[in-house]
């Protein structure tokens, strides 16, 4: 497109990312993810593109909400293990068939970890089960970063989960004498 001057000017407007939110989704492998204003969830992700590709749905992570959503908040960390970074995101779910899905699919199953059979089965099984494949992209300046984080604890109590058991007893073969 060209204007009255005969300059170029892009057809849509870009979004200009962070530098941190830039570093931080390179190295990225978890991200915790908020839908909606719940609470974040932590996510395998993958960074590819500018933005970090996320599965969830039958036989992959729990990712309630978010094969749906418009928007979410991505928390990312730093190479301290602490957050550095939260960043609000556009989600673009991939359909299964499209050149995005075709391009970037293969990409996401060859490094997702412990995956029975091959990349490409992986590619069909995500497409047969409806597994949701987002794309979770910066929209916008971040929402906490550097001094703007919190300096007190923001732990909360444990939520429910199907991956929790009871823990047993220790084993122990001889009586342990206490002093």
């Amino acid at each position: 497109m060209t204007d009255s001057d005969g300059a170029s000017t892009p057809a849509t407007a870009e979004v200009r990312t962070s530098p941190l939110v830039d570093e931080a989704m390179k190295k990225a492998a978890i991200a915790w993810v908020s839908v909606d204003g719940g609470p974040g969830l932590a996510l395998w992700c993958l960074p590819l593109e500018g933005g970090l590709y996320v599965v969830s749905g039958p036989g992959e992570q729990l990712a309630p909400g978010l094969a749906d959503a418009a928007t979410a908040a991505v928390t990312l960390r730093g190479d301290h293990g602490g957050r550095i970074v939260t960043w609000p995101a556009e989600v673009t779910r991939l359909v299964p068939g499209s050149e995005q899905w075709e391009t970037n699919a293969p990409l996401v199953a060859a490094k997702r970890l412990n995956a029975p059979g091959t990349a490409a089965d992986l590619v069909a099984r995500w497409a047969a089960d409806g597994c949701a494949l987002n794309r979770l992209t910066p929209a916008g300046a971040p929402l906490a970063e550097g001094g703007s984080l919190p300096d007190a604890s923001e732990a909360a109590v444990p939520r429910e989960s199907p991956a929790v058991r009871q823990t047993r007893k220790p084993f122990r073969l001889h009586r342990v004498r206490r002093r």
